[in-house]
């Protein structure tokens, strides 16, 4: 790592340039379509850190449509902006970076977790980095924590047959076979089932207590409460798919995932909680990465002025403190940390736990 921390210095000499020449950042995100409430967490997310920082934004609609990328680039760069933020789809990067490198303008993605467009980024030197997890990293934390806490246990691995759920689930078996731990019943589910009993029963029989599971929310509902309708005493994980409305049928207690921080930290916690509140704003979704991409940029600008060099630069190797928590960049411009959290569903909400209290 090239930095550890902002100092003070480095951020006043960003703000002072900043009162010269306004930072200018492009925001894109869908504003029209089914993806429109993700474009509209994005939007107020950004705005809210903007506003604290006096940064200009320029609102750039993602249609998230094949080719898109090259027009999404060209008005980016229109736009004379220091950096672009969202993209919550692959397509409007692929033929764009290209014309952002030529341009130096760094593209930070929430969303996108497609290894190919990352490491197309990486031979070509395209100054592409994103704040969304891999999907490595889902399965290493799900992975460490099975052979941390379920060591002793008769584990089961379930899949609902969709692409995610089958590759997930097989991921984990694997990481866990080659590290000694066998699981005693693997089984495929139908998903999108009223009841989930004989799926359940066939745990029981094989003598599976603790049980993952690669599925959708509901589908994980269904089996927590038939097991609990049948006596059938299961700990339930799940991955981070468990993050969507708690309907049709409500979570039961104790059913653990993963998941990305949804509540603010960090020095500005307090005030964007003040600001989240008097706005009517749920930090939900891609609010606070958003929150966290402009401040992140703003610091690294700071940063790059301060020292005279490119704010691609300036973005890799420091640490960066934002409302999702401390951030850094690897040189492969990645995440340095797993930002996933082992959770449990406690009393309508999903609250963190501690390691090895399973």
């Amino acid at each position: 790592m090239k930095r550890l921390l902002i100092t003070p210095a480095l951020l006043l000499a960003g703000i002072a340039g900043s009162e010269a020449k306004p930072l200018t950042l492009a925001v894109v995100a869908p504003k029209t379509g089914m993806f429109a409430p993700l474009g509209d967490q994005v939007r107020h997310g950004a705005q809210l850190a903007a506003s604290r920082l006096s940064i200009d934004l320029v609102e750039i609609d993602e249609t998230c449509e094949t080719g898109s990328g090259t027009d999404i680039a060209k008005k980016i760069t229109e736009a004379e902006v220091t950096a672009a933020i969202g993209f919550l789809c692959s397509e409007s990067l692929e033929g764009g970076l290209p014309l952002l490198a030529e341009k130096s303008i760094p593209a930070i993605s929430l969303s996108v977790r497609w290894k190919g467009l990352m490491e197309d980024a990486a031979k070509q030197g395209w100054p592409f980095f994103r704040l969304a997890p891999t999907a490595e990293a889902e399965v290493q934390i799900l992975t460490d924590f099975i052979l941390r806490d379920w060591q002793s246990e008769a584990v089961a691995l379930i899949e609902d047959g969709t692409i995610r759920g089958r590759e997930l689930t097989e991921a984990i078996r694997n990481s866990l076979e080659e590290r000694g731990l066998k699981p005693v019943f693997t089984d495929t589910l139908r998903p999108g089932q009223e009841q989930q009993l004989s799926l359940v029963r066939r745990l029981q029989k094989a003598g599976a207590t603790h049980v993952f599971i690669g599925g959708d929310r509901n589908d994980v509902a269904i089996i927590a409460r038939d097991a609990a309708t049948e006596k059938i005493p299961l700990t339930i994980l799940a991955g981070d798919a468990m993050q969507a409305a708690n309907e049709p049928v409500p979570l039961r207690n104790g059913v653990m995932a993963v998941a990305l921080s949804e509540t603010p930290e960090g020095p500005s916690a307090a005030d964007v909680t003040a600001a989240l509140i008097e706005q009517k704003h749920a930090p939900d979704g891609y609010l606070l990465p958003a929150h966290a991409a402009v401040t992140i940029v703003a610091d690294a600008a700071g940063i790059s002025s301060a020292m005279g060099t490119p704010l691609t630069e300036a973005l890799a190797g420091t640490m960066f403190e934002t409302v999702i928590g401390p951030i850094t960049f690897t040189d492969g411009h990645e995440l340095a940390e797993n930002p996933y959290r082992l959770v449990e569903w406690k009393n309508g909400a999903f609250v963190p736990i501690a390691a090895g209290t399973q």
